[in-house]
């Protein structure tokens, strides 16, 4: 693991990846924009400068030695919330799927143009950063569920539930303005940001993550209820 220069930056992101080309031009164009750049080649390493760093964002490639991204999300997320975007060649929809179900917070195909992930990049800080000033009430309490905006913990029926944070944004979005019925378009640029429009497998994915973790029976969801054609709608319990 190494870090970038002796300059004061705002942020600090961890690439991690074992092909070398792809972390000198990650690397170089962030730390170009003022970012302060940490890179690790295998897992192992990337989850020991988790641990050890303070970090605002973790760049993942998918496909690894020893280790994959999977397994390295799946680990980082049993001790931190650290925002993933991952790196990954395939293009099937389950594997996708499958790092988000396991904490990643986007995506983006090898190979990728630098741009592209500049705006991914750019989109997660951004998120997480509205989320910090998203504290209309100290708790929000509905049924078992609650809501600690300060802490930015969730439990249910008494346990501590363990949201990635779109989850936790998506969560928060519905919760906040319960009783409406949100759109599929509004909770991708409110929890997603722009560039998602029209992706709304992403909401009914996370949706069913989060139904899974904080309902009493997903199946039979008393919190958050489906309207047909349209989105979402938060409901507290009478």
């Amino acid at each position: 693991m190494r870090g970038g220069n002796e300059m004061s930056y705002k942020y600090r992101i961890l690439v991690v990846d074992d092909q070398p080309q792809y972390v000198w031009a990650i690397q170089t164009n962030l730390e170009a924009r003022g970012y302060e750049v940490y890179t690790a080649t295998d897992g192992a390493s990337a989850l020991e400068a988790i641990a050890e760093c303070t970090l605002d964002l973790v760049i993942l490639d998918l496909r690894m030695p020893d280790m994959d991204g999977f397994e390295v999300c799946e680990r980082l997320r049993t001790f931190s919330t650290v925002p993933v975007i991952m790196l990954t060649a395939l293009v099937e929809d389950e594997d996708k799927v499958k790092g988000l179900d396991l904490g990643a917070d986007d995506y983006v195909t090898k190979p990728f143009n630098i741009p592209e992930l500049l705006s991914r990049v750019h989109a997660v800080l951004r998120r997480v950063e509205l989320a910090k000033q998203h504290d209309p009430t100290p708790v929000l309490r509905a049924g078992q569920l609650e809501i600690d905006f300060v802490q930015q913990r969730v439990s249910a029926g008494g346990e501590t539930v363990q949201l990635t944070r779109t989850e936790y944004r998506l969560l928060c979005e519905l919760a906040t303005q319960a009783g409406k019925t949100l759109f599929y378009d509004h909770l991708l640029e409110k929890v997603w940001g722009t560039g998602y429009e029209g992706q709304d497998q992403l909401v009914r994915q996370a949706v069913h993550r989060l139904r899974s973790k904080i309902e009493p029976d997903p199946r039979n969801p008393q919190y958050i209820q489906t309207r047909i054609g349209l989105g979402y709608e938060f409901v507290r319990p009478g």
